[in-house]
This record gives structure tokens, sequence and C-alpha cells, in this order.
């Protein structure tokens, strides 16, 4: 295992600390949702896309322009609907004065954009904005043109009012590297939350990185070094949930049709990097894949009928695994 040069263990500390500002600083805004902050923070810096799952009211958009503010990046968001056509989103060669085509930039060249309902717009424009998730790039024309860096896609799903929405296929949620559900907030949190919206106060909101150092990150996370028994542990975890393979579990091959491939261990070995970062350790343990283990699971393995009809969740499928 290697070790972390003096820079490096200084960048892991400069990272840690970057976390806590950025905590801080949502949190004036952001009543509660620790959690769901601390993993859309992980996927950012492990430079991975995230999906926010949750009923609407839950403060969604607002988190993600909240983050956008205190990263000083660019924000953009689309609001996904039914006659939404992918060039409305990569954007379109136009004709010019001097009768010239020019390529007319989308919302995607931005650097977090969130893409709002994604499920309520048909296959072919979801299918523009994974592919840009994907490659980084959008193709116009047969041009490929490159999207600013660094680049990181929130999209949102509302879970209830699947009345006229286009489900996102399973091999498309394997493009998020988390699926991150939104709860309701406590009564307390609640309570918090209509004090500071129903009032006139305004919050200063300060920056806290730029999109330099994100980059600089993204490259950190993936230096920080892993014991081989941690990394042959996140791939265990994977293999398990794959129904009627050697590591199978008995709950496993009852409820589940599908399981993870390959992108879920590499998922959470980079996740388990990052948590172990922002914690202020210099390797990843076990108890940091578990930490983001749901996020990473939950959206790649597929319930059957049995685990529907008897009210078992993916949550409760993976908390067995460990």
């Amino acid at each position: 295992m290697s070790v972390l040069y003096k820079s490096e263990v200084e960048a892991v500390d400069a990272m840690a600390q970057s976390y806590a500002g950025l905590k801080s600083e949502i949190a004036k805004v952001i009543v509660g949702q620790e959690d769901v902050v601390k993993a859309v923070i992980i996927s950012l810096f492990s430079n991975g896309h995230s999906l926010l799952v949750g009923v609407p009211g839950l403060a969604k958009t607002l988190l993600v322009s909240t983050i956008a503010d205190v990263l000083d990046l660019d924000f953009k968001r689309i609001q996904f609907t039914p006659d939404l056509m992918p060039s409305d989103i990569t954007g379109s060669e136009i004709l010019d004065e001097s009768r010239h085509f020019k390529f007319n930039k989308g919302p995607l060249f931005t650097n977090i954009l969130l893409a709002d309902e994604i499920n309520r717009t048909p296959p072919k424009t979801q299918a523009a904005l994974l592919e840009a998730m994907q490659e980084r790039a959008v193709t116009v024309s047969g041009v490929r043109h490159s999207l600013p860096k660094p680049f990181f896609v929130l999209a949102t799903q509302n879970p209830i009012e699947q009345e006229g929405t286009y489900p996102l296929p399973e091999a498309q949620l394997d493009r998020f590297m988390f699926n991150i559900p939104l709860d309701y907030p406590s009564y307390e949190e609640e309570v918090d939350v209509v004090k500071n919206t129903t009032s006139d106060e305004q919050y200063v909101l300060k920056n806290v990185l730029t999109g330099e150092q994100i980059l600089a990150f993204q490259t950190l996370v993936r230096k920080i070094p892993i014991a081989d028994n941690v990394l042959e542990y996140a791939v265990t975890l994977a293999s398990k949930t794959r129904p009627n393979t050697a590591m199978a579990t008995q709950e496993v091959n009852n409820y589940i049709s599908w399981g993870a491939g390959p992108r879920a261990s590499q998922y959470l070995v980079l996740g388990a990097k990052c948590h172990a970062a922002i914690s202020g350790k210099y390797s990843p343990d076990k108890e940091d894949v578990q930490a983001i283990a749901n996020y990473v699971l939950r959206h790649r393995i597929v319930r059957n009928y049995k685990a529907e009809a008897e009210g078992i969740t993916e949550e409760q499928i993976i908390r067995k695994l460990f």
C-alpha cells in the first residue's frame, strides 16, 4: 500500500476542512438533511452524478442552488417536461448574420446542472443528458463539444404521481453514482424551516471552494490509498447482490431479479475513499464502504415480485449484506 506524501496528507486535511466549511455555509439555508448534503458533496468530490428522490417541497432545488452558491460555480436548472427535445438541452446550430452556422450552447454547458424531474421527459431527451453525463461532451451535427470542468449533474425524481412519467431504465440509472433519498424533516426541523422561510431574514453565503480546487480534490480522491482487504470487501458487497451466483445470499436469491454491475464496485471504492477523507482519515476502512453502500446500491438492484408483495425494500436487503 503506497503512503501519502506530506503534501497529499495536507491536501486530505484541506479537503476535510473544506467539507466542514461547506457544511456550515449550507446549513445557513438548509435545515437538517445533513446526510443528503454529505452524500451530494461526496459524489461531487468523487466526480460522480447524483439522483435525488423525494416528494415535492423537500427543498431539493434549493439544496442544489445553495451548493452551487457556496462553490462559486456556474449553475443552471432545466425543468424536464414531456415536450422537451434533446436540442433544447444540448444546444443547436443556428445561422448567424454572416450566413454561417454557429453552435448555440444549451443549458448543459455549465458546472452544476439541476435536472428537475428527469422522469417527466421522453427517453430521447433523457438519453441526450445521460450521454453528456457519461462522455462529459455533447455531439451536435457530428461535431463534439466538451463540457466545462467540473461538470456535475444533480437530477431529481418524484417517487409519487407516476402519471405521464417515463421511468429511467436500469442501464441509465447506472450512470448515477448515488441515488439519494430525501425524507420529511423532523418536527423540530420543520418548525425551523417555517421560521426561516416566513421572515424577511436574508442570508449571505460565502464562496468556500473554486472549480480548480474541486478538480484538485477529484484527482486527490483517486490517489488515496486503500487496503486490499477493504477493496475486496467493496467488490464482495457488489458481488453478493447478484442472484444465482457463487456469492449471492439466500435473501438475494429470494428477492432480487437483477444485481449490481462492476460500476457499483468502482463507486463503492471511490465513495469510501472520499468519505474517509472528509472524515479526516487518510485511508478508508469497511465502515466507510458501509456508510455509502446504500446510495451506491439501491438503484442498481431490481427487486422481484415476491419482494414487492412482501414489502421488502432495497435498504433492508442491502443492510443484511453487511
